[in-house]
């Protein structure tokens, strides 16, 4: 049986994982230095979202759609966080937020966890988002509010993983093999 628990963001854990690659490395130089690998903190509306881009075509003589095409799949999002010291920025410019040179040097790399668990209920939720870089970063110096910074990301692909148990075994679906 899937997972049927109503998660609220309570419940949730925000975590990066540096992948083993060159940006990677970067990635895990920032993560470690701002000790953000457990939890990155403070975090408010996260949000991310799955675009398909499906292509409808139409029959002359048609009005409704004849076929869907999947197109390409693009997967974006955002979070705001209560907390400025210099990470988030750093995982957006890598090297060239900490040192001035001219060299070129690439964007770092990481992997995205959003573990969902209510410690009352039994069952829980994990959603990681691989090769995920940060698109944009906003600061805001608000007069009478909290200080926030803004991120916006995009990532190469999503894992979703549901457990209904304590066993540590996903309880995903079977799919069936295609395999003529």
């Amino acid at each position: 049986m899937a997972n049927t628990n109503v998660f609220t963001g309570g419940d949730a854990t925000l975590t990066l994982a540096p992948l083993d690659t060159p940006p990677g490395g970067d990635a895990e130089s920032i993560i470690s230095r701002y000790e953000i690998a457990t939890a990155v903190g403070r975090v408010t509306g996260v949000r991310f979202t799955v675009d398909t881009d499906l292509r409808s075509f139409h029959e002359i003589g048609f009005r409704h759609v004849t076929s869907l095409h999947e197109g390409n799949i693009d997967i974006c999002g955002e979070a705001d966080r209560a907390y400025i010291n210099g990470a988030l920025l750093g995982l957006l410019m890598g090297r060239k937020s900490f040192l001035d040179n001219n060299q070129r040097t690439f964007q770092p790399e990481f992997n995205m966890t959003l573990q969902l668990n209510d410690p009352a209920v039994v069952g829980q939720a994990r959603l990681t988002l691989n090769g995920v870089k940060f698109q944009s970063w906003a600061f805001a110096l608000p007069e009478d509010d909290i200080v926030m910074e803004k991120v916006s990301f995009r990532a190469k692909s999503v894992d979703i993983a549901d457990f209904d148990d304590d066993s540590g075994v996903s309880a995903g679906p079977a799919f069936v093999d295609q395999e003529g």
